[in-house]
């Protein structure tokens, strides 16, 4: 049965960030995700320009899921205490969930050429942008996007420091842990004198 276009494409998408995960930008060829998503190679460029395009159109895919499962979360939230302790536990669902998305963003086998490291970059600095106007502190623009950027860090890094030793963590208490931590920092947070 023939797909039609955007499901054969979301069907390249799923399998792809799989392979370039588990292999590595440099390591997995156009053959490799041909050959796992089971079309030809002149389907896959029926759909991706070149493997970069498609690269890109896969952690473009994998920044939305990763700020579209945080947003989702905190919306039900009623307090400040709530989106911290929300948005981390959705945050480490997501790491767990979509192992593959977040190495395929954050891993060391991640393609560092300058455009996907700016691709990168531009959704970390999308995922702070849109964690910023949940710090409902009295301050100013720049210090509370800059504590949103320090935000997404330590969740990165924790997630980073577990992933690469492949440990396995229960996302609920991992995300409490977290947002306990991040709650206890925020409620320190007052305007600069």
């Amino acid at each position: 049965m023939r797909l039609p276009a955007p499901a054969r494409r979301e069907q390249i998408l799923d399998v792809s960030v799989q392979v370039f995960a588990r292999n590595g930008f440099h390591s997995t060829s156009m053959n490799d995700v041909a050959d796992a998503a089971g079309v030809t190679k002149p389907v896959l460029y029926q759909h991706f320009d070149s493997k970069q395009d498609l690269y890109l159109a896969l952690l473009e895919e994998a920044g939305n899921r990763l700020r579209n499962a945080v947003a989702k979360a905190v919306s039900s939230a009623t307090s400040g205490k709530q989106q911290t302790e929300y948005g981390f536990k959705a945050y480490f669902r997501w790491v767990s969930d979509d192992h593959d998305a977040f190495l395929l963003l954050f891993g060391t086998r991640a393609n560092r050429d300058d455009e996907s490291v700016s691709a990168i970059r531009r959704i970390t600095a999308e995922t702070a942008h849109a964690i910023a106007p949940l710090i409902a502190v009295d301050i100013d623009n720049l210090h509370q996007r800059t504590l949103a950027h320090g935000l997404v860090g330590l969740a990165e890094g924790v997630s980073r420091h577990l992933v690469e030793r492949g440990e396995v963590f229960d996302p609920e208490v991992l995300g409490q842990q977290i947002a306990d931590l991040a709650w206890a920092g925020l409620r320190a947070v007052h305007r600069a004198d």
